[in-house]
């Protein structure tokens, strides 16, 4: 390829070495794929594209914007941890591990294919009797109460629910320009069983006054840099959801005791609302006559524009608002991204998650080209309030070649996930764009 007088690298090569420059060469100005350029992208991603026809301008072949594990070096660095999947690891201080859509083919999440978030230190492991732990409720209450977990199972009903957690940041790695924090997927979801108290009961029995508008919460990890006077975390929510029905003190998940990386003995689940809400190693809840201030409160943290800013611009959040329940979003898990199938494969059973915070999902389409048509899929009921949903459904490939799963899930009052991130931030909240994953047949 000749450019300005030199050879440039070749079309290949591009595809190779700098996949989106080599977008923009394949695609031209006339915005159509043909030629060179369409047997070079076929070779770049592995096969002939079907599709190719409809595949929208400047398109970069979803295995080439986000490389499939299976690639071996250029696939994400994994987590070794006794009792876990291979999660991608994200951070290690915090350690922070994304677990892959593929590995959350399970109606309920298991301990293994947990998602792991944590802000600071990971706390020692209790010694003792676990029942002996304590939670202090205080602040704008008429009875403060401190509270030991025996004393909670004993005094509260117990109750068991199917409920979603889910980062804030959940497919942050979406946003263009990118943002700041870790760089999620889809993975940052969780469907786990969890047994504990409602937060409502304990609540009412403390006496909550009038003056209440805002809890705050605080855990027993020590801040990152080792310092005392400061907790690694201290979210807050409107009483409205501290007194949800499905709102927990919990401290069994899948009818075990809550593993250790997950919160033991005692966690708080915010079922819907972003997982930081959802406090590990709880000890503390004060409730307040204003809006929580605490460390992750304020500003650009867990919070997003009422209006859009400028995508890259510098904005201190002073107009934005609380992120509450999270966006409409869904998962493929029946097949990893980068799957390869054997040639003839003409049909695809397809199954997968939903969710949409504190609302249900509606619908499920899946789309093989690019988009251009859409076939909807069987959508379960959720367990409980608050649990995710499973879609099933099947879609037909007329050849051998390079496809694309495209996925979208709509919430009960009609809100569709986008074709691409919307409302950038800062940091990078509420991402949740139609989802891509690589398939080749042949």
């Amino acid at each position: 390829m000749l450019r300005h007088g030199k050879t440039e690298r070749s079309i290949q090569e591009l595809y190779r070495d700098d996949p989106e420059r080599a977008d923009a060469v394949a695609f031209g100005r006339r915005g159509a794929l043909k030629g060179t350029a369409l047997a070079a992208m076929g070779a770049a991603v592995g096969g002939t594209i079907p599709f190719a026809g409809s595949m929208p301008e400047g398109t970069l072949p979803a295995l080439l914007a986000r490389p499939a594990a299976a690639q071996g070096a250029s696939g994400p660095q994994v987590l070794r941890m006794e009792g876990k999947a291979p999660l991608v690891l994200l951070q290690e201080r915090p350690l922070v591990a994304e677990t892959p859509e593929h590995l959350l083919d399970e109606p309920v999440t298991s301990y293994a294919n947990h998602f792991i978030r944590n802000n600071g230190q990971i706390p020692e492991v209790q010694t003792g009797d676990p029942r002996a732990w304590r939670i202090t409720i205080d602040g704008e209450v008429n009875t403060p109460l401190t509270l030991t977990l025996g004393e909670l199972e004993s005094r509260f009903p117990v109750v068991t629910r199917q409920l979603q957690m889910e980062c804030g940041g959940n497919g942050r790695a979406f946003f263009q320009p990118q943002t700041r924090g870790n760089q999620w997927g889809n993975g940052a979801i969780s469907n786990a069983e969890w047994t504990g108290v409602r937060l409502r009961d304990v609540l009412q029995a403390a006496g909550v006054k009038p003056s209440a508008i805002f809890t705050g919460h605080f855990g027993a990890d020590p801040h990152l840099s080792g310092a005392t006077d400061r907790p690694s975390t201290a979210r807050g929510m409107r009483i409205a959801k501290a007194m949800d029905e499905d709102t927990l003190i919990a401290f069994r998940m899948n009818g075990q005791p809550i593993p250790h990386i997950h919160g033991a003995p005692v966690r708080l689940i915010t079922p819907g609302w972003p997982g930081s809400l959802s406090q590990k190693w709880l000890t503390r809840i004060w409730i307040r006559d204003r809006v929580h201030d605490g460390a992750g409160m304020g500003g650009t943290s867990y919070r997003i524009p009422q209006r859009p800013i400028v995508p890259g611009s510098n904005n201190n959040g002073a107009d934005f608002v609380e992120m509450e329940s999270m966006p409409v979003r869904s998962i493929l898990s029946s097949h990893a991204h980068g799957t390869r199938l054997p040639a003839g494969t003409r049909s695809l059973d397809l199954r997968g998650a939903a969710w949409a915070g504190d609302l249900t999902v509606r619908a499920v389409h899946v789309s093989t080209d690019f988009g251009a048509t859409w076939t909807e899929m069987q959508v379960a009921a959720p367990a409980n309030r608050h649990a995710w949903q499973r879609w099933t459904g099947r879609v037909s490939l007329p050849s051998d070649g390079y496809y694309e799963i495209w996925y979208r899930a709509t919430d009960s009052q009609g809100r569709m996930q986008p074709h691409v991130a919307a409302n950038w931030n800062p940091q990078g909240y509420g991402a949740n764009p139609i989802s891509r994953a690589a398939i080749l047949v042949g």
